[in-house]
């Protein structure tokens, strides 16, 4: 056998170890991801255990005695932002009411008028 053979063929046996080391390379990383997996599902499982247990039909919330809560309707005015008394003043929001609108005085319900459509596009003459 001269050089030239045995190079290739010493070529060949390291090609061959190279294949087999990332097969075992490729196992062992496989294994370590199913390791990590198995220890997540477990830790979840412990972390379920230690929870209360949902509550039991007699401790369900149940209707208040009056009945079913009902919504209220109600027509809102926006709420005046005060005036600052004088010129270099400012207003804060401590200055403010909490909410931007009030309760209105009129609380009927608003009716369509006769002549407009009702609707966006319904074909109606629209306000006159």
């Amino acid at each position: 056998m001269n050089t030239a053979e045995a190079a290739a063929e010493a070529g060949q046996v390291l090609a061959a170890s190279s294949n087999v080391l990332n097969v075992i390379a490729a196992f062992a990383g496989g294994l370590i991801v199913v390791a990590l997996l198995i220890w997540a599902v477990r830790l979840g499982v412990r972390a379920k255990e230690a929870e209360s247990p949902p509550p039991r039909p007699d401790e369900q919330p149940t209707l208040p005695e009056s009945g079913p809560v009902h919504e209220e309707r109600e027509r809102r005015e926006p709420n005046e932002v005060p005036r600052a008394s004088e010129e270099s003043e400012r207003l804060n929001p401590h200055n403010l009411d909490s909410s931007g609108t009030k309760r209105g005085e009129d609380q009927s319900r608003p009716r369509w008028t006769p002549g407009n459509s009702g609707s966006f596009g319904g074909g109606g003459s629209g306000r006159k």
